[in-house]
């Protein structure tokens, strides 16, 4: 398992030049997340960066447990701004992500939810390998605006072939329904907990700032560090073959 401390640095200075202790507003604080609120400042909180790190550590050792089994992280951010990091770090990963809108039921329904994505595949396939050129040009274009409405939705979920080990949040509030369908199933669930939110409401809560680019870039910096890392871990899995022939000899 990843030792956080030794390969991983997670510096205090660093997390302070990036605005990770930058929250909210006074009047827009959640109560609980008093513990976590150093003190304020020109009426906006300071996040006590002391406890960030630890916090932090403890998700980052949690992702390399779930990755190095061999499982997913989902990664899950729909605020504008974030996007294209989230989107990037997904990609630089490997991992699955939903960037657009949250779809109900992708957890509850998840074998609904594999149909439509599996219908989205086939249907760009066939459009890039003009397989429907018999169609009209009216027609190829309904079966061209099904595709792109359907990579809005599910572009990042295509390689999602089972449930997640584990969902990244990067905003509670905003996502709090794919939040609340993963503890229904009980996923475990990892988030950036802005002093604005409920960090009871996921398993591992890193108190940060959940809306700065470079808040934000510099915690999912460190998660791709861990991932990468951790799928180095991962045993191979051995085929039928592979046991045939090891019985044979």
């Amino acid at each position: 398992m990843v030792d956080n401390q030794e390969q991983v640095n997670i510096s205090l200075e660093q997390m302070s030049k990036s605005g990770v202790h930058l929250g909210h507003h006074k009047s827009k604080w959640h109560p609980k997340m008093k513990d976590y609120i150093y003190g304020s400042k020109s009426n906006i909180h300071i996040i006590d960066l002391e406890q960030t790190e630890q916090k932090l550590q403890e998700a980052l050792n949690f992702l390399n447990k779930v990755v190095s089994s061999g499982k997913d992280v989902l990664f899950i951010s729909t605020k504008k701004q974030a996007n294209p990091i989230i989107k990037l770090i997904s990609l630089e990963t490997g991992m699955p992500y939903v960037i657009k809108r949250w779809v109900g039921g992708t957890f509850s329904n998840f074998r609904v939810i594999t149909k439509r994505v599996r219908q989205l595949v086939q249907l760009e396939e066939k459009l890039e390998k003009g397989k429907l050129e018999s169609y009209t040009k009216k027609e190829r274009k309904v079966f061209s605006d099904r595709v792109m409405k359907g990579n809005k939705l599910f572009e990042g979920l295509k390689d999602m072939k089972s449930l997640p080990g584990a969902i990244f949040v990067q905003d509670i509030s905003r996502d709090y329904l794919a939040i609340k369908e993963a503890r229904d199933l009980k996923i475990p669930v990892i988030a950036l907990a802005d002093t604005n939110v409920n960090p009871n409401l996921v398993d591992y809560a890193i108190p940060a700032n959940d809306d700065g680019v470079s808040s934000i870039n510099y915690i999912y910096g460190l998660v791709k560090e861990v991932i990468i890392k951790s799928k180095l871990e991962r045993k191979p899995v051995s085929s039928k073959l592979d046991k045939v022939e090891k019985l044979q000899k």
